[in-house]
This record gives structure tokens, C-alpha cells and sequence, in this order.
């Protein structure tokens, strides 16, 4: 894909006809149209977040039928754009063509293999996504209430038709591992309640909007009930009864993704998909192992400069099991997270020169999902629906959720990392695909990763063991690249995972068996992070070398987010270009 996309950039220096040229920017602009439309088409919730009202009240398709038609779509889409020949486009439309067309591919692809009926995860399903509707559904006006009420009374068709896509995957031996599966019920059960007011569900009728009569709201609240007792929660009982029967005595019991059928080839997608790279998994492992052996040096010197009387081991020893350094209670955490943010927001005008205008706010983690899931993360909000960014952290288990850590998770999850490039993304004058269509994991969290880095320009690391929760944060992602390919390509057990990351970081046994469980089951997601990381860095310190005193690192920022989350090829080219046209500038 990067070659093609080299050569459709390349056949931008051709000459062209003025009548030629305008057929392939029409062509080109009649497709991207007609493309959007079709994602909104399969993608109806989204499609109301986004205030396009057309597909109110439906969830969409997760039958086989339906991915095999929407890969017969994509496949038609790449026809249409390999029929207009790119070097006749503007140099942005030559992007958002090559764009496009490696996002089409991977559909295409994605669409061969057995695991493309894989649903759900031990942190993520079309139940979860559901249960969040809620939060995500835009609740302005009476027809907002009801498209949501059409979508309650939808889901058990829904259900039954994603658990008959995952019948298929038992069939064929694609499904997880059982050791990264313990407690997954839990994630269903909590939604079946006895009381249909109790439920999180009915969360958006227990205050009257004033867009709805007050006459209007009790047959609204009763039809909410109806719904919610009589559909949602029997259908949460049908997929628990589904899970515990059916998939949970086949889940598997090998590791790595090798031992499901064709899951060679599977993890090879898997790699290019998460890099946008050609990098092997064999390369990937090798550079892995190099990144930890160059961060376990910068460790040793921190540990030597700390004055603390040991080596790394005992180091991190003392960090796993000192209390002081772990909070007592979830207040006391949220707390802390809260300070810290704050703190950070006043340092963001130094490193960039555009901020975003949507705000992001603090949530804990959903109990539901909280005992099995990371240490963090971010959800981004919507400015249609009228829904802030936020930064969501893991109050259970906190002898494990070191405090010393929380500069790099904080500096990762919100602002500098993905708050600031999702919610500055999503103020872009970019193609609507490109802002809500496309996901380029490498980008998303590379910068997240990056970010980390930007807490020693903010003065965030003040103590020694923060700066080594700095370190243990980055070493966390490169002993990801070892792990990850370890699992799926080199037969290593969960184990082993478990043992190389517990040596390698000073994350706590809490937190690494529950990332080993997650690449366990997210096969090649966990190799995004420090790759777009290594390029981040990379463009840097090119642009420090080549611009000298000219340099300014607000702008740089700017520049490398400008475009929104792109593959790691167009990322170098537009930033090459920048470069290169503030060497050409006049001093200043």
C-alpha cells in the first residue's frame, strides 16, 4: 500500500488536459460523496451522533450476509477509484484518494478472513457498545427520545443475529482464549436488573427535557419501561445463556493466534492493519527487543541517579509494594487525576499553537467492565451530540494503581494525547470520512505514546519514581512489540507473556495480566503504540536537525496534526513538506 500510495503522489508532476482533469475531480468528489452516504448507511447510530437523522432508530447489521455486502461495496468503491487517474487531483484529493482507497483494501481484506466474525472481546462486544447508548445518543428533542426507544425495542433482533455471527466463528475454531476470558459474564449480567427504572437504560427518561410536553413524558417513560423489561434485559439473559452454553465450554485453550485456522495470515493482516507498515512480525519482535534493551540502560541510570541504594530489580520492588505510593480510596485517585489535568492545561499553550473547543472531563471506569479491563482510557466525545471527550480511569484494585504512574497515563489519555488530536481532528476541514469513517490506530496512539514524552517538557516527572513511571510506561509498549508477536507468532504462552513484562516494566501483576489478556484477544492492536511513537520522534528530531534555530516546537505540533490520524507514510510525506517550505521561508 505505501508503494501505491509513493506512485499516486509521484503521478502528480504528469501534465493534464483541463477537461480530463475536471472529470477526475468530479469523478473523485461524486465518490467521496456517495461513499459517505453508504457509511452512514451502515453505520446508523453513528450516524445520528453526527445529527444525520435518515437511519433514527436502527443498530445496523452483524450478520455474515452484511459484511459480505459491505465488502462487495468497498470492492466497488476501489474500482471506481482506480478508474481515475490520481495524478490529476490536488494534492490533497491525491491524499484522501490514497486514504480512502488503503481503507477500502483492508475491508476487503478483513472480509477473508474467519475472524471477521469475531464480535466481542474481554473489554469490548456489540453488548457493551449497546449499553453505552445512553451516554452516546443525542437527547435534544422528542424524536431524539424516540429513535432511542426504536432502538431498544430493535436490539433483540440484533442480539440474535450478532450471536448467530459468532456461532459461525465456534464452527470454524476462531474464538478466544479461555485464560483472557475469566469473568467476561460479568459484563453482560450486570445489565439484567429486576426493577426496568434501575436500569442504566432508562437513564435518559428519569428528567424531563423541556423539548418534550409535559404531557407527552409519562407515555414516553412507560413505552421506555416496556421496552427495557420486556426486550433489552431478555435479550442480555439470551446472550449470557448463549456465552455460558455455547461459546465458553469451545473457547480456546492455546494462547497465540497461530492455533486457530489460518491464523498465520490472520496476524500478518493483523500487523500491517495496526502499523500501516510491511514490517513482519518477525521484525517487529526483533525491534522490540532492541527498544527494551535501550530503555532498560535508561532505566539503570535513572534508578543510579535517584540515589536509591539497588538495582532496577529492587527498584521496582519498591515501587510495586511501598503504600505510600498507591491511593486509599477511588476519591482519592480521582482526585489526584483531576489535579493533574488541570495542572497540565495550563502548560498547553507552550507546546501548541491550536487548542481544541471542546472541553473533556473525568469518569471512572464502568463498574461492569472495570475488574477486566486497563488502567485507562479515553472516549471521544461528540460536539453534535453534545457530549464532552473523557478520560476514564480504573478505581478498582488500587493497591495496583500506582500514583507515581499517573503523569504518563494522564498526559496519554487526555491532553497532550488523545483528547488534543481527536478533538482538534474533529474540527478539521477534512472529507467526513476522513474525521469519522477511518482508524489509524498507529497515529491515535503513537501520539498518545509521544505525548508521554512531553511531560519532561511540562515538568510533570518531579520525583524519581515518576520519571521511572515515565520509563516503565514507555519500556510497557515496547515489551508490547515483544509480546504480541510472541503470542501470535513465535507460540509463546500467556505465561511467558506475563513473566517478560513483569521483569521488563514496573507495571504491577494486576495490570500486565490484564494487557496480557487483551493482546491475548486484540491480536497486532498492541503494536500500534510504539511504532507511531518511533515516528513521531523520528520526524522531530528531523525537523530539530534540518531547521537548526528556526525550529518551534508549538508549530511542529501543529503540523503533525493538521491532517488528522493518517498512515505513517502520508504522516512523513506531509511532514517532509512542511520542512521543507519553512526552510524555503523568509526569516522572520
Amino acid at each position: 500500500m505505501a508503494l501505491k500510495f509513493i506512485g499516486v503522489l509521484a503521478a502528480g508532476c504528469l501534465l493534464a488536459s483541463p477537461a480530463l482533469a475536471r472529470d477526475a475531480v468530479g469523478d473523485f468528489a461524486k465518490i467521496l460523496d456517495d461513499h459517505w452516504a453508504w457509511w452512514l448507511s451502515a453505520n446508523p447510530q453513528r450516524a445520528s451522533e453526527l445529527g444525520v437523522r435518515t437511519y433514527d432508530g436502527q443498530l445496523g447489521d452483524p450478520s455474515l450476509a452484511a459484511m459480505d455486502a459491505e465488502a462487495k461495496a468497498a470492492a466497488g468503491f476501489l474500482a471506481r477509484l482506480d478508474a481515475i487517474d490520481a495524478g490529476k487531483l490536488s494534492h490533497a484529493d491525491r491524499v484522501n484518494h490514497a486514504i480512502l482507497r488503503r481503507d477500502l483494501a483492508n475491508k476487503v481484506e478483513l472480509n477473508s478472513f474467519t475472524q471477521r466474525a469475531v464480535l466481542f472481546s474481554n473489554r469490548r462486544g456489540w453488548h457493551l457498545s449497546f449499553a453505552s447508548l445512553p451516554q452516546r445518543a443525542p437527547f435534544f428533542t422528542k424524536a431524539d427520545y424516540e429513535s432511542y426507544l426504536a432502538r431498544l425495542e430493535a436490539y433483540p433482533a440484533f442480539n440474535a443475529a450478532a450471536i448467530e455471527t459468532t456461532r459461525s466463528a465456534i464452527a470454524a475454531g476462531a474464538t478466544h482464549p479461555c485464560a483472557a476470558m475469566v469473568g467476561f459474564e460479568r459484563s453482560i449480567s450486570t445489565q439484567i436488573v429486576d426493577d426496568p427504572k434501575a436500569s442504566d437504560f432508562y437513564a435518559p427518561f428519569r428528567t424531563r427535557p423541556a423539548a418534550v410536553p409535559e404531557s407527552q413524558w409519562p407515555a414516553l417513560q412507560a413505552r421506555a419501561q416496556a421496552a427495557i423489561g420486556g426486550q433489552v434485559i431478555p435479550a442480555y439473559k439470551t446472550m449470557l445463556a448463549f456465552y455460558s452454553a455455547e461459546y465458553a465450554p469451545k473457547c480456546r485453550k492455546a494462547d497465540g493466534a497461530g492455533a486457530m485456522p489460518g491464523g498465520a495470515a490472520w496476524y500478518a493482516y493483523r500487523a500491517r492493519f495496526m502499523t500501516t507498515t510491511t514490517m513482519t512480525p518477525d521484525e517487529i519482535h526483533r525491534l522490540g527487543l532492541s527498544e527494551v534493551a535501550r530503555i532498560k540502560a535508561d532505566m539503570d541510570a535513572a534508578v543510579k541517579a535517584s540515589g536509591f541504594q539497588g538495582d532496577r530489580a529492587a527498584y521496582i520492588r519498591y515501587l510495586r509494594t511501598d503504600p505510600k505510593l498507591y491511593p486509599k480510596t477511588p476519591e482519592e485517585l480521582m482526585s489526584v487525576a483531576s489535579v493533574l489535568a488541570k495542572r497540565i492545561d495550563g502548560e498547553m499553550p507552550k507546546l501548541f499553537g491550536r487548542l481544541p473547543r471542546l472541553p473533556y472531563t473525568i469518569k471512572e471506569v464502568p463498574a461492569a467492565i472495570a475488574a477486566g479491563t486497563t488502567t485507562a482510557y479515553y472516549q471521544q466525545g461528540s460536539p453534535e451530540a453534545g457530549r464532552a471527550g473523557a478520560y476514564f480511569v480504573n478505581t478498582t484494585k488500587l493497591d495496583q494503581r500506582p500514583l507515581f504512574e499517573m503523569p504518563a497515563l494522564t498526559v496519554h489519555e487526555a491532553v497532550p494525547g488523545h483528547h488534543q488530536q481527536i478533538a482538534l481532528s474533529q474540527e478539521l476541514e477534512l472529507p467526513l470520512f476522513r474525521k469519522h469513517a477511518v482508524d489509524f490506530t498507529v497515529f491515535t496512539e503513537g501520539w498518545g505514546l509521544y505525548s508521554e514524552r512531553l511531560g519532561l517538557d511540562m515538568g510533570l516527572y518531579d520525583t524519581p519514581e515518576k520519571d521511572f513511571g515515565r520509563l516503565s510506561y514507555e519500556m510497557w509498549r515496547a515489551a508490547r512489540l515483544v509480546v504480541d508477536t510472541g503470542l501470535h507468532s513465535k507460540g509463546w504462552t500467556r505465561q511467558q507473556a506475563i513473566d517478560f513484562m513483569l521483569e521488563a516494566t514496573a507495571l504491577s501483576q494486576a495490570n500486565i495480566e490484564a494487557e496480557v489478556n487483551r493482546y491475548m484477544v486484540d491480536q497486532g492492536q498492541a503494536l500500534a503504540y510504539k511504532l507511531g511513537e518511533l515516528k513521531f520522534r523520528e520526524l522531530r528530531t528531523r525537523a530539530e536537525r534540518e531547521l537548526g534555530a528556526a525550529f518551534d516546537l508549538r508549530a511542529f505540533h501543529d503540523a503533525v496534526l493538521a491532517n488528522g490520524e493518517v498512515p505513517l507514510d502520508v504522516l512523513d510525506a506531509e511532514v517532509g513538506a512542511w520542512i521543507a517550505a519553512r526552510k524555503a521561508a523568509p526569516a522572520s
